[in-house]
């Protein structure tokens, strides 16, 4: 007698992280715009009603995605640190080259989870690699922190000055002409934020 049962649906995340694959590569073929459940789906070989077993509608499927980008923008930092001294400056430095090497290889989740788009802050996983990141700059910070300062004005200062570098270098505006000279690399803007910090404490 043949069993005509269905199989059983799989379990260990490999379908999950199948159709996230295939929603990151969506994103950089079409951008966010571009995303949808049922290509998706055909995609990652599977029926189109699978993506809602997971995801339930096309915000999921985008926090999943943000999900993906927070894990490798953590690794790309966390990558840097590993090979960084113990000092407090050098590891400061470090993750900032991480982050120009998260921008630098994953240009569309980099654009993508720094984006306006509203992802589901309650989604367990989202929530891990999305503070998972932050903790990194916390605690990397940290050390810089003067007495009666607020931890986040100093985390933010150094958000800042990476991010808009980042992305003012991705988006070309490094290109521009009235700069009058070549754009100064990652460095030598550490380096007078090094200085400050420094003063400081």
């Amino acid at each position: 007698m043949t069993n005509s049962s269905p199989p059983r649906r799989k379990r260990d995340g490999t379908l999950r992280n199948a159709l996230v694959d295939a929603g990151v590569e969506m994103l950089r073929e079409r951008g966010p715009d571009g995303l949808s459940l049922r290509e998706c789906a055909a995609k990652a070989g599977v029926s189109h009603a699978a993506p809602a077993y997971h995801f339930k509608n096309i915000a999921g499927l985008a926090t999943s995605i943000a999900a993906r980008g927070y894990q490798l923008f953590s690794k790309a930092m966390t990558d840097r640190l590993e090979a960084a001294s113990p000092e407090p400056l050098d590891r400061l430095n470090a993750i900032c080259h991480g982050y120009l090497d998260f921008a630098a290889e994953h240009p569309d989740l980099f654009l993508f989870i720094f984006s306006s788009r509203r992802f589901s802050e309650d989604d367990q996983d989202f929530k891990k690699h999305a503070s998972g990141a932050y903790d990194i700059l916390r605690s990397t910070c940290a050390p810089f922190v003067p007495d009666g300062t607020a931890p986040d004005e100093i985390e933010i200062l150094v958000w800042s000055l990476v991010h808009g570098y980042a992305h003012l270098a991705m988006t070309r505006k490094k290109d521009n002409p009235d700069l009058g000279r070549s754009w100064p690399p990652l460095d030598a803007l550490l380096k007078h934020l090094n200085k400050a910090l420094e003063a400081d404490n």
